[in-house]
């Protein structure tokens, strides 16, 4: 047998779990839901140990030895053989919210369970083994053991605000199977003790361990369940003048209808479509990490496939194969699945950026537009006019290559649209400064307004054709919009917008870029192509020739190695199970009947495809306003009662662990993508707000940062510097109001018409001869040369006349007591008056009755004079023998 012994981080708590190895191919595990203490978990292993020993007394070789130390289970997978458990070995924390932890999978082990005596071995087993190994779950697969990265923060943090009557009506705890002398004195739900805690279920689209975790589901306790999701998590730390704000970005792949580029586009029958995402950002104070009591603000948005039946042929070799619609769909019903299931999750409305080309000498993206255009008009006339789907083409790669429009910022016009429909979340109310003085644009933002904060309505779904590099930098752009509303409903900026070449939007853009590679990696087999960088044609030029290695890295991988990839993610997600006497997974010629359910069977009955829409409105169009007191969602919830000192919902010991001896390190330190000290400027005096335009060369991670990019830049102003300016630049619009200032900086930071640097080439030290000695200014913020002014100068002289006054009344204080010297010295009039609680002037704090009650009864219990015990005193004694001892 095998034993599974897990714990809690305090190691206080334990549970056992009992698998059998007898069984060839069957899964047999026992839970015995018991909750052990450290000494009943070691007596218990303890007499195991002696029973599982050839003789009795023997000491030489041990009846129990350990197998492996894991952080979590992953799941249990069967091929043809026996079950494997997928067990995590290594694991690397990437961010932190609200005192919880996320974690990236470094590394698994996969052990198989039968015993060699009752293997009943299979000669393709090992190929199906490989295939499923080839999908890395080291490589952006993440896990929290007490957030729910399934949902969104939005969802998490309004589950914890329902209220304690609807929490009563629900199903409540489950009792622990032991013995209880105090079970028949409970505490009060109210005052007392008793605290509730609620756990959902997870949003099955974004789980992707859910198949291998269905096999124990329903036997083991729910903390043996560990979810997993795929994509990319990022944190970075803003410092604004030392305040703490983390900047959090997730992205959740879908599990449905997962797979590689050319292999999966489009969508499914069920409404799934390829490459989805969910994406969202996070921000919250730092400095108070209590979902309660802190400042947390979020936005959602999507990218995915254009729902429609639709592919590419690889097999003619071209590197843009054409588009063809597979199955005609004159009633969209696909679409209409697929934004009935966006309704259920974000409500109304749903906003669509389509950015594939509209205008094409012969039709390739066009088809795509075409087709979307003539889905969405359909179904909005089943819609009510405020509820229906918001649709916005724009052609982004035909106003790239124009001369006089700047890309940048039509998405910031878009953008800016986009969130003052949908709105945003933040657990907070409006700011009193923001009711004093309310801007503008804050009026008009949508969503929805509650007493204790925003909620966001709707969701903005972008697409390209790839849905990779337009995609995210339109992402980006509306990202940067929400971030600036983000930071204003927390009251850290003045006015809900952001400027470029600011430290906060370049930490932002390192982040988005990060987050876009890796999502490109995981679809398309390479890095991002075009970037922020590249629509603002600020991008260097050694930028060109990377493009192309990602190009031809993307084209390699589409080509070779995207089926096997295919393959891995279909017997991962256990889309395709082996099955003895049926072809194998190697073998099949296609897997479009295994994401296409209806293929396997005819169906029976009629659909009426104009009421579906219709039922949509009727009855989930008000979903996201309140999306937990709905019935559906409240069958989704567990509820807990829990004692308000147990360890399990203690974030103080979650977080900070006083209980074992650890570094500073490792518990204060988290290696996060990025920090504002990396964008900050290195020299005294300049301002060190994260809000303020800053030239490259001013920041940490400047031009000049390091020897390769001294080399790099150096040659590329003499390269510049040799060759004649372009004809189109003056042709090029000037930015928005926002973004000019920054844009003519950034064009004279690498311009064109930059003047050469001199290189003096010694050995592999390349020397850059510049102005090293650095003018006052740049050093102390003033221009030391300058003559002061005449106010300046007469403020020196009082305050040097006030300084031998006061020197002369140390040594003579007689001499200078009268008022009418004082005067002539100087004049001090206050410009306000306080009568109470300032530095001169202060009241002892006042006690309340209870508080003087406690005090007194402590100094009498000093003298001896006990007082007698009340019922709540022994309750709470009960209480904690129970929870300490039994």
């Amino acid at each position: 047998r095998y034993f599974l012994v897990g714990s809690n981080p305090a190691e206080t708590k334990y549970r056992v779990l009992k698998i059998d190895r007898t069984e060839p191919k069957d899964l047999v595990i026992i839970d015995d839901k018991h909750v052990y203490t450290q000494q009943e978990v070691r007596e218990l292993l303890g007499r195991l140990d002696l029973g599982n020993r050839t003789k009795i007394g023997q000491k030489g070789s041990s009846g129990l030895s350990r197998a492996v130390s894991a952080f979590g289970v992953v799941g249990f997978v069967r091929f043809l053989e026996g079950y494997y458990i997928v067990l995590i070995t290594k694991r690397r924390k990437m961010a932190d919210i609200g005192g919880h932890a996320i974690y990236k999978i470094e590394d698994t082990n996969m052990i198989y369970i039968p015993n060699d005596s009752v293997r009943v071995t299979h000669p393709d087993e090992a190929r199906y083994l490989r295939i499923f190994q080839n999908v890395d779950l080291s490589s952006n697969f993440y896990f929290s053991y007490s957030y729910d990265l399934s949902h969104s923060l939005q969802y998490n943090l309004t589950v914890l605000r329902m209220p304690l009557e609807t929490l009563k009506t629900e199903t409540t705890q489950t009792r622990q199977e032991s013995f209880d002398i105090f079970e028949d004195e409970g505490l009060s739900t109210q005052g007392g003790s008793g605290v509730f805690g609620i756990c959902s279920k997870p949003y099955e689209k974004y789980v992707w361990n859910g198949k291998l975790l269905d096999a124990v589901k329903n036997t083991v306790h729910r903390d043996w369940l560990l979810y997993i999701i795929h994509g990319f998590c990022g944190q970075s730390k803003l410092l604004i003048y030392g305040r703490p704000i983390y900047v959090t970005l997730i992205a959740r792949r879908s599990s449905k209808f997962a797979g590689t580029r050319f292999l999966k586009r489009g969508a499914n029958c069920e409404g799934d479509v390829a490459n989805e995402v969910e994406t969202e950002q996070i921000l919250y104070d730092a400095s108070v990490m209590s979902f309660s009591a802190g400042s947390y603000s979020s936005y959602v948005q999507v990218r995915g496939s254009v729902p429609l039946y639709w592919s590419q042929d690889i097999s003619t070799m071209m590197p843009k194969p054409p588009i063809t619609l597979d199955q005609a769909d004159p009633f969209a019903h696909v679409a209409a699945l697929h934004f009935d299931q966006m309704l259920q999750r974000f409500g109304s409305p749903i906003i669509i950026l389509n950015l594939v080309k509209e205008r094409e000498k012969r039709k390739h993206e066009r088809i795509l537009s075409e087709e979307l255009v003539a889905a969405v008009t359909y179904l909005n006339q089943f819609l009510p006019p405020e509820h229906a789907i918001i649709y916005i083409p724009w052609d982004m790669a035909k106003y790239t290559k124009s001369k006089l429009c700047n890309v940048l910022d039509r998405l910031n016009v878009i953008a800016e649209s986009v969130v003052k429909k949908t709105g945003f979340f933040v657990n907070r109310p409006d700011s009193y400064c923001s009711i004093l003085r309310p801007d503008e644009k804050w009026n008009e933002l949508g969503g929805y307004v509650i007493s204790t904060g925003r909620l966001q309505t709707g969701v903005l779904r972008t697409n390209c054709v790839d849905c990779l590099d337009r995609t995210n930098t339109a992402q980006f752009m509306v990202g940067k919009c929400a971030l600036a509303y983000q930071l204003y409903s927390l009251g850290l900026i003045d006015k809900p917008n952001l400027q470029f070449d600011t430290d906060a939007v370049r930490l932002f853009e390192e982040l988005y870029e990060d987050h876009g590679d890796t999502l490109s990696l995981q679809y398309g087999g390479s890095q991002l192509v075009h970037r922020v960088k590249t629509y603002r044609k600020i991008a260097p030029w050694t930028q060109h020739s990377k493009d192309i290695m990602q190009t031809l890295s993307r084209y390699y991988s589409n080509a070779f190695s995207d089926a096997d990839r295919q393959d891995s993610i279909n017997l991962f997600l256990g889309v395709f199970k082996p099955t003895e006497g049926k072809p194998h997974l190697w073998e099949l010629p296609t897997d479009f009947y295994l994401h296409h359910k209806n293929t396997l069977s005819l169906s029976q009955t009629r659909r009426r495809y104009f009421a579906v829409m219709f039922l949509i409105v009727s009855k989930r169009i008000i979903f996201f306003f309140s999306p937990v007191t709905c019935a559906e969602n409240r069958r989704k919830l567990t509820v807990k009662k829990f004692h308000k000192y147990e360890e399990e919902i203690d974030i103080h010991n979650e977080f900070f662990r006083p209980y074992e001896l650890s570094s500073f390190d490792e518990t204060f330190c988290l290696a996060m993508t990025n920090s504002t000290r990396d964008f900050m400027p290195k020299n005294v005096g300049i301002d060190p707000s994260p809000f303020t335009v800053r030239k490259p060369d001013e920041t940490g991670k400047s031009v000049l940062g390091n020897k390769s990019n001294r080399e790099e830049t150096v040659l590329q102003r003499k390269t510049a510097a040799s060759a004649p300016p372009p004809p189109s630049e003056e042709a090029v619009s000037s930015s928005s109001e926002d973004d000019s200032g920054t844009d003519k900086e950034d064009e004279g930071a690498v311009s064109q018409r930059s003047t050469p640097v001199k290189v003096t080439d010694t050995g592999d030290n390349t020397k850059i001869t510049e102005n090293v000695v650095q003018s006052t200014k740049d050093v102390y913020g003033l221009n030391l040369s300058d003559v002061p002014s005449e106010d300046d100068l007469t403020i020196y002289a009082r305050f040097v006349q006030l300084g031998q006054s006061q020197h002369k009344q140390d040594k003579s204080s007689q001499q200078f007591c009268s008022k009418h010297h004082l005067d002539r010295v100087i004049n001090l009039i206050p410009i306000s008056s306080f009568s109470q609680d300032n530095i001169y002037e202060v009241q002892p704090p006042r006690a309340d009755r209870k508080s003087i009650e406690i005090f007194h009864a402590h100094i009498q219990a000093g003298r001896g004079n006990m007082q007698p015990l009340g019922k709540d005193d022994f309750l709470m004694y009960r209480e904690y023998i129970r929870n300490r001892y039994m």
